[in-house]
């Protein structure tokens, strides 16, 4: 491993404030990790006004999923004002395997794949059959996006190679006090909020917001905080009301969409997904997404991807200075150029959305979308407007004609 190649430095434009810091960001998740090597890279951004800086990671998906990856974060910082004296022990030496040891455990997988393929595809069997009789008993909701019929959007689209990146911040403390004020989950705040933000774009760019859209939401199947690395992780497919003007009325069908989507997603097994990912085969993996992301140009499966990550509720610290704010995001899918995620972290809820440069005149529209659609929501709801968390970066300015 050659840190020279994974540690890096990189400097933040004039007058390094979170529009500037968001471009670099935009760039770095634009280049493609070299595949010959440890697929990561760390940057060290200098540069920023007040004083700050960042570390920018980059990991790639098979390495690590939100869990695991927000337990590797923790680790990389010191939860106390100064540096901790304490250290790993230095990692044991090993040996590189051979490439018979290699062939010997690659067919031992296989084995074991073959042995558990029948028990997969009956508990897929079952978990199906499950889903049909609950969708019998339900009773019908009108306003909710029916799945695998994910209406074509301006988010929908051939996705071009070039990434951006915007952020914004929320109070933490509004976030839950909105929650309880409506007796909804967190969660379903998060996803209402996101129903708002999305339809004031849609009415922007495409001129209306009729159909509810659909938005794939990841949820890890172990959430130990001692896994540092690999993916377990399925997804719940939620149905977002875009269609819906009334930010109470959003917040309304959100929770009945989430709680529905939960329960199908438990009705047909929660590892499910990932078991079967276990056969797509690594060789033509690559080759295969690769062609999907050139011809879709709409994907009928979601819209959108959103997760919702609880970080640190202790401020962490790096080499002593205090780590403002936390923001990450996953990757595009095929046809659908937005992913949003958000950290729950100290006193904030930070949002961050990577797009492509196909999609918005201006990256911050997405985040600023959100930002209103909190505020839009809180005046409905009769509490005060959202304030300013002062330990983040100040909101990033209109761009400049």
């Amino acid at each position: 491993m050659d840190l020279d190649y994974h540690l890096r430095r990189v400097r933040v434009p004039a007058p390094g404030g979170r529009r500037e810091l968001d471009r670099v960001i935009g760039e770095i998740a634009s280049t493609p990790l070299d595949r010959t090597r440890p697929l990561w890279e760390f940057h060290f951004a200098e540069g920023m006004a007040d004083n700050r800086f960042a570390l920018i990671g980059k990991v790639h998906h098979t390495l690590a999923d939100g869990v695991a990856s927000a337990n590797l974060l923790a680790r990389l910082m010191d939860l106390a004002d100064a540096p901790q004296d304490e250290r790993d022990d230095p990692p044991a030496g090993c040996d590189d395997p051979s490439t018979l040891d290699l062939l010997r455990e690659a067919q031992l997988d296989h084995v074991r794949n073959i042995v558990e393929l029948p028990s997969l595809v009956a508990d897929a069997a079952r978990g199906a059959a499950r889903l049909r009789r609950r969708a019998k008993e339900r009773r019908e909701v009108p306003g909710l996006a029916k799945p695998f019929n994910a209406p074509p959007t301006f988010l929908n689209h051939v996705v071009s190679p070039v990434r951006t990146f915007a952020t914004a911040t929320l109070a933490l403390s509004e976030v839950k006090e909105t929650a309880k004020h409506l007796g909804v989950t967190f969660n379903d705040i998060v996803l209402a909020v996101a129903a708002g933000g999305l339809r004031e774009l849609l009415l922007r760019y495409d001129g209306r917001a009729d159909r509810p859209i659909m938005a794939t939401v990841p949820v890890s199947t172990d959430k130990s905080t001692d896994r540092i690395t690999g993916n377990e992780i399925g997804g719940m497919m939620v149905s977002l009301p875009v269609h819906v003007d009334d930010p109470l009325e959003r917040v309304e069908l959100t929770a009945v969409a989430t709680t529905r989507a939960k329960e199908n997603n438990d009705l047909l097994g929660p590892t499910l997904q990932g078991r079967f990912l276990e056969y797509l085969p690594p060789p033509l993996a690559p080759t295969l997404f690769r062609a999907q992301s050139k011809r879709a140009d709409h994907n009928r499966l979601m819209n959108v991807a959103i997760s919702n990550v609880p970080g640190p509720r202790q401020r962490g610290h790096v080499g002593g200075a205090p780590v403002s704010e936390i923001y990450s995001v996953g990757v595009l899918s095929a046809g659908a150029a937005f992913n949003m995620t958000v950290w729950s972290y100290v006193d904030q809820l930070d949002i961050a959305v990577l797009s492509d440069d196909r999609t918005f005149n201006d990256p911050h529209e997405a985040t600023d979308a959100m930002v209103h659609a909190f505020d839009e929501l809180r005046r409905a709801c009769g509490l005060a407007r959202p304030t300013t968390v002062d330990t983040a970066m100040a909101p990033a300015p209109a761009p400049q004609p």
